[in-house]
């Protein structure tokens, strides 16, 4: 029962987006010590504050969203066991929790840079207030909308260190921002009869399913201009960045030539996965190497 519990409370705050967060997040911390040329091991209280202050808040805001979804999420076999649908978690208690949450995040990111926590900030009132209650119920763009807050963490992270952007610093929030579109795009299209039903109206549901493609094609390409601001961090990473895009790029043309979408929308979807795992640990481990070498 209490295992049951406890898994209840990591759907509430959504788990698996606060993990990913994290790690581009601490992404972003380590890439601001690399080029501040300060060490790891001298800044181990800002890493763990940093990732605390994150995590909390991104967890408030999932839970908030999941409250605000509540009347939708009984619709979609995705979301239909959480515990806002199933009550096994208070309403009562996923307010309270979620404010909470961003408050010690909140908190925490202000300890270490006031303008991480209001970056922070400006990212849960995009989420929660524009995105979950508004922009995902009533326009094609809420995805758009959507990744704005998406992008934040590398930005909090990195500002928890140094609070003069660094071109790095712009380019991994496009980089975070750009992928959003795309990665979500091939999920609601794997969800495209649910999102229907709850009258959600994603681009598949608006637009369908060729012009979505194309969309995705668009924003793939975008990624490519991107490279230019990340050229500090070396012509290996920047090679492996183009490859990646371009692998993308590759298995989204051949949608169009497939008759099964779900399957080929799977495999775009997983694939926007490794990319985004890939490609921030290919900005720590060619940092690294750097750094060991010199």
């Amino acid at each position: 029962m209490q295992k049951s519990i406890f898994k209840d409370y990591l759907a509430l705050i959504k788990v698996g987006i606060v993990y990913s967060n994290l790690f581009t997040s601490f992404t972003g911390t380590w890439l601001a010590l690399y080029f501040t040329g300060q060490g790891i091991i001298d800044n181990l209280g800002t890493i763990f504050l940093s990732l605390l202050g994150t995590g909390m808040i991104i967890a408030g805001a999932c839970g908030l969203n999941n409250y605000i979804d509540r009347d939708i999420d009984h619709l979609m076999s995705r979301t239909k066991e959480r515990p806002t649908i199933t009550g096994t978690i208070s309403l009562r208690t996923v307010l309270l929790l979620g404010f909470c949450f961003i408050l010690i995040g909140l908190s925490a990111l202000a300890y270490l840079s006031l303008a991480a926590a209001v970056v922070g900030l400006i990212g849960v009132f995009i989420y929660v207030g524009v995105y979950s209650l508004w922009a995902k119920r009533t326009t094609v763009y809420n995805t758009i909308i959507g990744s704005f807050a998406g992008a934040v963490p590398p930005i909090i992270g990195w500002l928890c260190v140094d609070q003069t952007l660094h071109p790095v610093a712009i380019g991994i929030f496009l980089l975070m921002f750009i992928w959003q579109p795309p990665h979500f795009y091939s999920l609601a299209i794997r969800r495209c009869e649910e999102y229907r039903a709850a009258g959600i109206p994603m681009m598949p549901v608006v637009k369908g399913f060729d012009q979505t493609k194309l969309r995705i094609i668009g924003w793939i390409l975008l990624l490519f201009p991107v490279l230019f601001l990340l050229r500090d961090l070396g012509v290996y990473l920047i090679v492996v960045l183009a490859l990646l895009s371009l692998g993308w790029l590759y298995i989204t043309l051949i949608g169009f030539r497939q008759a099964d979408t779900g399957r080929w929308a799977s495999r775009n979807f997983f694939y926007s996965l490794n990319f985004l795992v890939f490609s921030f640990s290919a900005m720590i481990v060619v940092t690294l190497i750097d750094r060991l070498l010199s």
